[in-house]
């Protein structure tokens, strides 16, 4: 409606509070008209109370259950100081001549038809919100049939079941439950990635809806594929108070569609949540990626006012009473803001990597705090270490001189053709995979990294039939062509075939989750390429590798992408992916590009125009940004590109823009900026309008709704679809592929900070096990009695093992033994021979008895103790037949064999073991009598200590 500039400011809010209310389904009338069944609700104007008249009475079912004060538009900062007044005439009767009629009137609005807040009396402690409208009638009647309003049934949730739950998530959980009681509207989980955000969310969701009888929660998430795993979540999720599981108890639905079922729990991306407030089409390329690294758009959505979201009938705003927001340091600022402030609902923020507006989103209220390092501390996640590669040219470039004969690559045909060099091409390292692709750059890092993974990353990695299995790898490339240049180069190196090494993006022909579901489950691939698929969010247990073959400037990015490693997997499962891995203790970032020393900021750079990059443009035009400069930065672009395509790609650009070529977007991007076209416009619309209302505020508004009629006319043509066509098509349509510079690898090592932490774990360890020396008997006895070494027993060394597990789940025996191989592989080639250190024992508690006799000065070198045992059996042998000769028979040896064997896996035997197995298939006790006679008791023991030395 057009405002008049001579109305009355209070009427003006008047009739947008009418128009508000008919919206949400209420008839407004008035005294004069006044017919409570016209509707279940109704708004009654000017009703009379004994102290005075309510601007608005709010009737369901013919009974009154509200008031609306209205004031005027400039009034809205005052709206608070008007919360007794509405309060008064919501508890006041209502007068009708001599009568009164009362009625609980419990829900209170205070408004002026932009800013609205509301009181629900209901409440423990009533606290005014701010609504972006009014609440339906079919809510209102459904809250009274409820009795107790949500905010008070919050208060009897029962005490939480730490069943199956990790002590961060028991902190989470409860100090957000106490977040609700207290009515913050909005808290932020910050846990680590790995530590189970997912998990912890389908938790309290489903407390939410069993003892708080929530009505509806969302589940927002920014990508398909996160929607797709937290989908995933629900649908395994098992109750512990419950032997149904989730989805046997609520509806779990993801939203595909423009329709928001009531289902108790709906899963969606915020693009989807935001085209069906705004009631358009959303093509389901929006929904791929993150904008975690879109720059410019970012920036320029900082600086411009929220796209508006409008009321939406089928969607009211009480749709949802909880909002979980995943990932939530990315996607929810300016752009997409007002999807979440249309809600009237709790918002519960997720995150491992908030920044400073995350906090500030929420308020500050951070109900839980548990980081990576914490994390790893606990055991729930494990820690890195880093290796770097390093060649000559990804350090420093290189030079394609004239005359030379190289191939031409075009970039989304990859085709091929040959043609001698004009002039010389230089090229620098941010160039590679862009502007040149050197394979040899390419080889020379998968070759290292090959060579560096066998004797120094996973050493010792050779299964039965002495073949070198591979780590499950993630490697991460700069584009799908890059990807399809490292897989080739991949499959090469290793001597593999297709299934060892498979491109992850959504740009492959095979179903993307079925290949991501066999690297994550399956044996093949060992190798998984992405660009930016399964860099964050994403799920895959049993990688052990992340190899870095692109930088990343953005801090909170990186740290996600570097989450992809640090999940713990059970040893079993980890058994059923990768044979020869005893167990995950820590993963490794093989850094290629330098990308762990690069310099990181909150987001992306800000690109300054005119290096603005091109689908930061188009995305800008898609998503609604209003700028002059950015409507003909696009349009400059285009008229460019037009000259460079070919008649097959503007058939396609014809396509997928619904019709409209280049040329007519440019001019319909120019125009929408054009003073003269938008006169040319809004004439026809001012010649209708009455002289004598001719106001210049009316030409203005008219004016105003020409120009965004333009803006609207020159977005529509782009989409996902065609700005990822368009920005393909620009780019350079051929790379150089330089087979000529033979690259050079410069450095092959742990990063320091890696052997830092090696010796510092190594340190750890030691000062642990001396700490606990006095306390836990096997300790006690290496250090104090070593001539009791023969007692300890199984049972003692695994009281260590549990202790360390509790309490130090960091110091574990297989991570401090990778430790010493670490500082042995970082000193000099002089000093490795002489401190190699062995492969590790298959079983961890043998590991750990190494590593105390280590530490405590029993050995001095490390040396596992099951090898220790076999030395000190055959020089026991030794001696027992030096100057006589076989003084055992066969049969004697057999049994000497088997109680050696029983040590390596129990570190001792006594005499009533001979009853168990293997023992007692060979006779047991009365068997070894027979063959060693008084001498039985003497030899056990002397085996006890001699094995033990």
């Amino acid at each position: 409606m057009s405002k008049d500039i001579n109305q009355n400011p209070e009427q003006i809010a008047r009739d947008k509070i009418d128009a508000m209310l008919r919206q949400a389904g209420w008839v407004v009338q008035s005294k004069s008209d006044v017919d409570l069944s016209a509707s279940l609700g109704v708004a009654l104007r000017e009703t009379n109370t004994q102290s005075g008249s309510a601007d608005y009475m709010l009737f369901v079912g013919g009974k009154p259950v509200g008031v609306i004060e209205a004031k005027k538009e400039d009034e809205g900062q005052r709206l608070t100081m008007v919360e007794e007044q509405s309060k008064r005439y919501a508890t006041e009767p209502i007068k009708i001549g001599s009568f009164t009629l009362d009625n609980e009137k419990p829900f209170v609005y205070e408004s002026t038809g932009t800013i609205t807040r509301f009181t629900d009396y209901r409440d423990p402690k009533p606290r005014g919100r701010t609504v972006f409208w009014f609440h339906t009638p079919e809510t209102l009647e459904e809250w009274l049939k409820k009795g107790a309003s949500l905010r008070e049934r919050l208060l009897s949730i029962p005490e939480l079941d730490i069943t199956g739950l990790r002590p961060a998530q028991i902190v989470a959980i409860n100090n957000l439950e106490d977040s609700f009681k207290r009515n913050r509207p909005k808290a932020l989980i910050q846990m680590a990635t790995g530590a189970g955000k997912t998990f912890t969310a389908a938790t309290f969701v489903y407390r939410l809806l069993k003892h708080a009888n929530a009505k509806r929660v969302l589940f927002l998430v920014d990508t398909k594929n996160l929607g797709e795993q937290a989908e995933q979540e629900f649908l395994t999720y098992q109750p512990t108070d419950d032997n149904r599981k989730f989805t046997e108890l609520y509806n779990v639905r993801r939203l595909t569609s423009s329709h928001i079922p009531k289902d108790e729990v709906c899963i969606s991306t915020i693009q989807r949540l935001y085209s069906i407030l705004k009631d358009e089409y959303l093509d389901e390329s929006a929904e791929l990626h993150n904008p975690e690294e879109n720059s410019w758009l970012k920036a320029q959505m900082s600086k411009k006012e929220p796209i508006p979201v409008g009321y939406t009938p089928k969607v009211p705003i009480e749709q949802f009473d909880f909002i979980v927001i995943d990932e939530c340091h990315r996607s929810i600022y300016n752009l997409w803001r007002q999807v979440l402030d249309y809600f009237d609902a709790f918002l519960i923020g997720l995150t491992a990597t908030p920044d400073k507006r995350t906090f500030g989103f929420f308020n500050e209220n951070v109900v839980s705090q548990y980081t990576y390092e914490e994390s790893v501390t606990d055991g729930v996640n494990v820690p890195y270490d880093v290796y770097t590669i390093e060649t000559e040219i990804s350090k420093n470039g290189e030079v394609i001189q004239a005359g030379w004969f190289v191939d031409r690559r075009d970039k989304l045909t990859r085709a091929k053709r040959w043609q001698q060099e004009d002039e010389d091409t230089e090229y620098k390292k941010n160039d590679l995979d862009k502007k040149v692709v050197n394979p040899s750059q390419i080889r020379n890092i998968i070759k290292e990294y090959r060579r560096a993974l066998q004797t120094t990353i996973f050493p010792k990695r050779v299964d039965e039939n002495g073949e070198y299995e591979v780590p499950k790898t993630l490697v991460f490339a700069k584009t799908d062509s890059h990807a399809d240049d490292i897989i080739k180069i991949i499959r090469e190196e290793f001597d593999e075939g297709n299934e060892f090494c498979k491109k992850v993006t959504y740009k492959i022909d095979e179903d993307p989750k079925s290949v991501l579901n066999r690297f994550r489950n399956s044996y093949y691939p060992r190798i998984a390429v992405t660009v930016d698929m399964i860099a964050t969010g994403t799920d895959v247990k049993p990688l052990e590798v992340l190899l870095f073959m692109r930088d990343v400037k953005s801090i909170n990015y990186f740290e996600q992408m570097k989450g992809r490693g640090t999940r713990t997997i059970d040893n079993d499962k980890l058994l059923e992916v990768t044979r020869t891995a005893n167990s995950k203790t820590h993963f490794v970032i093989v850094d290629a590009v330098g990308a762990t020393k690069s310099k990181k900021t909150d987001s992306r750079p800000l690109e300054r125009k005119p290096t603005v990059a091109l689908k930061d443009l188009l995305q800008a035009v898609t998503m609604g940004v209003k700028d002059e400069d950015l409507f003909l930065s696009l349009a400059n672009r285009l008229i460019r590109l037009e000259k460079q395509i070919t008649e097959k790609e503007k058939e396609k650009l014809l396509e997928l823009s619904g019709g409209q070529n280049l040329k007519h977007m440019t001019k319909a991007l120019i125009t929408a900026y054009d003073q003269d076209a938008i006169d040319q416009k809004v004439q026809k619309d001012i010649d209708s309008i009455p002289r004598a209302e001719r106001t210049p505020a009316l030409v203005e508004e008219a004016k105003q709704k020409a120009q965004e009629a333009l803006i609207r006319e020159a977005s529509q043509p782009f989409n996902g679809k065609l700005n990822d066509y368009i920005d393909n098509v620009r780019k350079q349509h051929e790379q150089i592929i330089d087979s000529i510079n033979i690259d050079a690898v410069t450095k092959s090592e742990w990063d320091t900070t890696s052997i830092d932490k090696a010796e510092q774990t190594i340190s750890d360890f030691t000062a642990y096990i001396e700490a606990n020396k006095d306390e836990i008997k096997a300790l006690s006895i290496y250090y104090n009695q070593p001539y009791n070494r023969k007692d300890v027993t199984f049972k003692m060394i695994k009281e260590v093992m549990e202790k360390i597990q509790l309490e130090r789940p960091t110091l574990a025996p297989d991570y401090v033994w990778d430790a010493f191989i670490t500082i042995s592989q970082a000193e000099p080639v002089e000093a490795q021979v002489k401190k190699e250190v062995p492969a590790k024992p298959k079983d961890q508690l043998t590991t750990l008895v190494s590593l105390i006799r280590k530490v405590c000065g029993i050995d001095q070198q490390l040396k596992p103790f099951d090898k220790t045992i076999d030395e000190n059996f055959k020089n026991w042998m030794f001696k027992q037949n030096a100057g006589q000769h076989n003084r055992f028979t066969p049969k004697q040896v057999e049994w000497l064999r088997m109680i050696k064997d029983h040590v390596v896996s129990s570190y001792h035997i006594d005499i009533d073991d001979l009853d168990y197995t293997p023992f007692d298939a060979k006779g047991g006790k009365g068997k070894m009598y027979q063959l060693f006679g008084k001498e039985m008791t003497t030899i056990i023991n002397e085996l006890n200590e001699v094995l033990a030395a």
